[in-house]
């Protein structure tokens, strides 16, 4: 999986680059943003993308200058220069520092794709020994991550695949397969696993569904109820009454 920055000083910029990227599932991740060259500059060590969206027209420090020192630190870097019709001319003169593509404003979801899946191929001829077991460690430091996300927010009712993913940078398919394939459980069983096992002690302690359903991030209580009888194989209310009067379900 390539890892992408993208530097501009337009929200709308970045957000439309962020939303095409998440939607083409084209197997990159974001890893960083930046509303500018010298913000980014000052970032590319600790994100250490291979391809980058950069503006050529920003303030402090444009496109130009920040390709030229990037470049210089990492000769493989791909650089995308995003420009407008009028700078056109100026970007082109600026093939000899090392940028590979350029994509001229407004720009579309579909000449993002199309130039995005030629830098892609030009990766894949570049690095085609890419150290497999380095991947498969990094999925599982950031599959932990998402994990520990999740164990800690689970309370929240606005989370689920998209919103983590979002969070984390992902493409919400590759997320779903990849925590799956690294974890062993499910996203979704995982949150669903977190939520319910909060529940329980409250189920003992005779709690009403309702309040419970609201404590674990689930305001339905009729999707609740669905959801802690398939974890736990007891209705909410016979759950409770047993462990009222002292039963043991669990086998």
């Amino acid at each position: 999986m390539y890892k992408v920055m993208i530097i501009d000083d337009e929200r709308a910029i970045r957000n439309l680059l962020r939303i095409t990227l998440e939607k083409e599932n084209l197997n990159l991740r974001i890893v960083g943003e930046a509303a500018s060259g010298i913000e980014a500059i000052n970032t590319i060590d600790t994100y250490r993308p291979d391809i980058v969206f950069v503006d050529i027209r920003m303030p402090f420090m444009d496109g130009i200058e920040f390709s030229k020192l990037a470049i210089k630190r990492y000769p493989n870097l791909k650089i995308i220069i995003l420009t407008a019709f009028n700078d056109f001319e100026y970007a082109k003169e600026c093939v000899g520092i090392g940028i590979c593509e350029y994509l001229l404003k407004p720009i579309s979801r579909e000449e993002i794709r199309k130039t995005l899946n030629r830098i892609i191929a030009q990766l894949d001829k570049q690095f085609p020994q890419k150290e497999e077991e380095e991947e498969i460690a990094e999925d599982k430091n950031s599959m932990d991550q998402v994990k520990e996300y999740i164990s800690d927010n689970f309370k929240n009712p606005e989370i689920n695949l998209t919103s983590i993913a979002q969070y984390f940078g992902f493409n919400s398919s590759y997320l779903s397969r990849t925590f799956k394939q690294r974890a062993g459980i499910g996203l979704n069983d995982y949150l669903t696993k977190c939520r319910m096992e909060y529940a329980i002690p409250y189920a003992k302690k005779g709690a009403l569904m309702y309040l419970t359903a609201k404590e674990v991030g689930i305001p339905d209580p009729n999707y609740f109820g669905k959801c802690f009888k398939k974890y736990t194989g007891k209705a909410y209310s016979e759950y409770t009454e047993n462990e009222l009067e002292g039963k043991n379900i669990w086998k």
